[in-house]
């Protein structure tokens, strides 16, 4: 409930007012709290006007979760009472947030449980992910959970570098190895020593160095480029990957005997696409942190702009919509998120569904026998724009 002076300024706010608007300090504008400056503003008109008015507003609250909300305005003595009631749920059954892995999808919980449980021990781990799932996200998690907390966190990307400085990088150099070598390098093998080391996408190593890392875990030593020396490391190996090692092994581009090796736990990170709920909980969460620091601050997101937002798929997942709310906070202007504001591949209006669509969808219905999520999931898009596609082929 709020309590509005002749100047429509806050002057009583509950305590639910203010779980449910994020930011209701007294004094402050009713209407600009409320509305921000959009265009629709019948809650704001109607205050102006000092009549009576019942509508609904789309904040973000404090949680970070754009919420829609109910608005009775009443005129009374010297002012206006306001009593707001959420029309969903103003927190999500249960929220996780995991050292910056946030998630209040069921699926992604129980996996978060497993991160936890796995932590615990010294088993290696395998997230397998699409590219900005999060896999290093996990990987972090998994050694602030662990008895290595303490110890060194080491990562690499093994696409990044070619097979030389690779090897370099995973187990050292002595001086003088090679042309460029003026120095001795431990490597990160022996800088994670006693705490982890993280692998991202192992998949990419070359054959002849997965022989070698097989090697170093057996054996738990090293021997550095240019050395014959075997140093001894103490390190736990968390790694990731795109793509299906098994494939990989059956395609004979990576060892089978390795892959056992890395994944004694695999952990399979979901697409956004596929985490109910998750789109919203993490552009509201963002956007809360973006108003910290951004010159622009938003308070609200317009019907449009969540329409395309909930209609694109997010093949870039997490990171992808991250750059998608840093492009909005640079490009647009005001305190209302618009689908303007969005990057343009986003807000793309399709073209006309076609025949070949029609006969699409419908396969893919009947192959996940009527479950629309997997449907889905077959056609590689969200379950929202699944349903916008039905809807405009009038599919059954």
């Amino acid at each position: 409930m709020l309590v509005l002076d002749r100047d429509l300024r806050i002057v009583e706010v509950t305590p639910s007012a203010e779980r449910l608007l994020g930011s209701a300090p007294r004094g402050s504008s009713a209407p600009k709290v409320l509305c921000g400056d959009g265009p629709d503003r019948p809650i704001a008109e109607a205050l102006i006007e000092r009549r009576a008015v019942h509508a609904t507003i789309s904040p973000v609250s404090a949680s970070g979760l754009p919420l829609a909300v109910d608005v009775r305005a009443s005129p009374i003595e010297g002012g206006f009472l306001l009593e707001l009631s959420s029309l969903l749920r103003s927190e999500p059954d249960r929220e996780v947030n995991l050292f910056g892995f946030v998630t209040q999808d069921a699926k992604t919980i129980g996996l978060l449980d497993l991160v936890r449980r796995v932590a615990a021990s010294e088993v290696t781990v395998l997230v397998r992910g699409e590219t900005g799932t999060g896999k290093e996200l996990i990987a972090r998690a998994i050694h602030r959970l662990s008895p290595r907390k303490n110890g060194p966190f080491q990562a690499l990307n093994c696409a990044a570098l070619s097979p030389m400085l690779l090897e370099s990088e995973l187990f050292g150099h002595v001086r003088g190895a090679f042309t460029g070598a003026h120095r001795d390098h431990l490597g990160h093998f022996r800088l994670a020593d006693r705490g982890t080391l993280f692998l991202d996408e192992v998949g990419e190593l070359p054959l002849e160095l997965q022989a070698k890392l097989l090697r170093a875990l057996e054996t738990r030593m090293v021997m550095p480029v240019g050395s014959t020396e075997l140093i001894p490391v103490d390190v736990r190996i968390v790694s990731a990957t795109h793509r299906s090692l098994r494939a990989s092994v059956e395609s004979g581009s990576f060892r089978e005997d390795l892959m056992y090796r890395l994944r004694v736990v695999p952990l399979f990170l979901p697409p956004l696409r596929e985490r109910v709920g998750d789109v919203r909980l993490l552009v509201g969460q963002m956007i809360a942190r973006r108003n910290e620091t951004f010159a622009r601050k938003i308070h609200r997101i317009s019907e449009d702009a969540w329409s395309a937002i909930e209609s694109y798929a997010w093949p870039g997942n997490v990171r992808e919509l991250e750059n998608a709310v840093d492009y909005a906070f640079v490009v647009g202007d005001g305190p209302v998120l618009a689908a303007a504001d969005l990057p343009p591949e986003i807000v793309e209006t399709p073209s006309s569904p076609s025949h070949d669509d029609r006969a699409a969808i419908e396969a893919a219905i009947e192959k996940a026998h009527g479950h629309l999520g997997q449907a889905a999931k077959l056609l590689g898009v969200s379950r929202v724009t699944l349903w916008r596609r039905m809807k405009a082929l009038n599919a059954k």
